[in-house]
């Protein structure tokens, strides 16, 4: 049994919306564990005298939907008054021991496989500064909605040791913490990182990046960066994702067949970004 809880304040106008990318949120830790979900209960609070009833209602509703297509069942939740809103999951998933996805599982020798593109952090700033993106805020918006379910499938077939989902800490902060666990260097190339749209980048070069990317960055003090990495790709690193995708360190035997999953369980990328190496006196070298 694996169970975790997250919840968080809006990151979008739209409360059904809002609703969809908490829950997929939530669900994302029992998935980068290996797990498939069972059962959730939602955790809600709620500002009287700004939120109406059927504001309320749209965010469950839609979180409600995210966990049924799940296939996870809504056992209930609890809700309280709070100066601003609030909405997320408790999840309790099941995986078997010998199969746990976790970030002390990578080896020396693992590829490092992403399973969604960087930038909603940069992304949503855009949209709360009122900068124009166009189809950039739908698409932000449908990746932070997608379930990380591959993680289940991963984690059953006993094809990954050693992963975790990128959020709140950006790309650094979460591979850090897996190759400290792990006691390896991670090695990333940043040539082959996703981003959303070359867009992204053109953003982060005018200055819209939100104040957590640029602490993430600075809290990274066990990264190191070759000169020629520019800041743009080291501040993309940094991001802050909400509901990122699931970052998995996978033995190069069973590439193929991760690759081949990631496909047909409908990841939005699956791209191979570095490998894990030595440890060194870093825990991450970006090249």
């Amino acid at each position: 049994m694996v169970q975790t809880l997250d919840f968080f304040t809006p990151i979008v106008d739209d409360p059904y919306t809002y609703g969809q990318i908490a829950a997929a949120n939530s669900l994302s830790d029992v998935y980068a564990m290996g797990g498939l979900p069972v059962t959730a209960m939602n955790v809600v609070g709620v500002p009287l005298e700004h939120l109406s009833l059927e504001d309320v209602n749209q965010i469950l509703r839609g979180g409600a939907d995210k966990v049924a297509e799940a296939g996870c069942v809504l056992a209930g939740g609890h809700t309280v008054q709070n100066p601003e809103p609030l909405y997320g999951l408790s999840v309790t998933g099941l995986v078997h021991p010998d199969h746990l996805i976790t970030n002390a599982g990578a080896a020396v020798g693992d590829l490092l496989v992403l399973t969604k593109p960087l930038g909603t952090g940069i992304l949503s700033t855009a949209t709360k500064r009122g900068i124009e993106i166009g189809d950039l805020a739908d698409r932000s918006v449908r990746l932070m909605a997608t379930l990380n379910t591959p993680g289940a499938g991963l984690g059953s077939a006993g094809l990954v040791k050693g992963g975790t989902d990128v959020t709140g800490f950006g790309m650094l902060g979460h591979l850090g913490a897996l190759a400290r666990e792990s006691g390896v260097t991670a090695l990333l190339h940043s040539g082959q990182i996703p981003a959303i749209d070359p867009r992204v980048l053109e953003l982060i070069e005018e200055g819209c990046v939100p104040g957590g990317t640029r602490a993430n960055l600075k809290a990274a003090t066990t990264t190191s960066f070759a000169e020629d990495v520019p800041d743009s790709m080291r501040l993309l690193l940094a991001d802050a994702q909400t509901s990122g995708g699931l970052l998995l360190a996978v033995p190069p035997a069973n590439l193929d067949q991760v690759l081949t999953l990631l496909g047909e369980e409908g990841a939005p990328c699956a791209e191979v970004i570095g490998e894990m190496s030595e440890p060194g006196p870093n825990a991450i070298e970006v090249h």
